[in-house]
C-alpha cells in the first residue's frame, strides 16, 4: 500500500531541505481548525450529502434541543461531520431573521481545550473587527465566541469544557 506523507518546504530559497509533517494521529490535537458552513433551512440535508460524498457521520443539535419552541426549533443549530480519514466539517442553518447570502455562507471555526492559546487567538483575530457575539461561556458549556475580522472574514472561537 501506498503511503503519502505531508511535506512541507523549511528555509528560504533555494529550499536546502523539506521536512516531513508528523502524521495526523501524531500531532498535538489541542486545536483544531475548519470550515463551518450556513445553510438556509438545509443543513441536514446538505450535511448528511457530505458524509456520503466524504465518508463519516454526522451529529445533529436542534435548536429545540437547546430549548426554543415554535417554527424554528426543528432547524439545525450545528451539526459535525468526522471522517475516518480526519476531515471535519461543522454547519448550521441560519435563523430566518438572520442575513446569509450563498457565497458568503462559510466561516472559520478554532475550537480545542487550549484556553489561553485560543483566547490569544480571538485577542488577536479582534483588532479591527466586529463581534457578533463576545467570547464567554454558552448554554452548552463551552466558551464561544464570534466575530468577523477587519477582512470580512467570519472566525468562530470555542474553547471545550470537556477535557477528553
Amino acid at each position: 500500500m501506498l503511503r503519502l506523507a505531508a511535506l512541507r518546504i523549511v528555509g528560504t530559497p533555494p529550499y536546502s531541505r523539506i521536512a516531513r509533517t508528523p502524521p495526523l494521529k501524531d500531532r498535538l490535537m489541542s486545536q483544531i481548525l475548519n470550515p463551518y458552513l450556513s445553510f438556509r433551512g438545509q443543513a441536514r440535508d446538505a450535511m448528511n450529502f457530505y458524509a456520503e460524498a466524504l465518508g463519516g457521520s454526522v451529529e445533529f443539535h436542534t435548536f429545540g434541543d437547546m430549548g426554543m419552541t415554535g417554527d424554528g426549533a426543528a432547524m439545525i443549530m450545528h451539526a459535525r461531520l468526522d471522517t475516518p480519514t480526519g476531515l471535519t466539517l461543522m454547519g448550521a442553518d441560519t435563523p430566518p431573521d438572520r442575513p446569509m447570502t450563498v457565497g458568503d455562507n462559510i466561516t472559520v471555526s478554532i475550537s480545542g481545550t487550549d484556553d489561553a492559546a485560543l483566547r490569544g487567538y480571538w485577542d488577536r483575530l479582534s483588532a479591527g473587527a466586529t463581534v457578533g457575539m463576545p467570547l464567554e461561556k454558552q448554554m452548552w458549556g463551552d466558551v464561544f465566541g464570534y466575530l468577523v475580522d477587519q477582512f470580512g472574514v467570519g472566525w468562530l472561537v470555542n474553547i471545550s469544557s470537556d477535557e477528553g
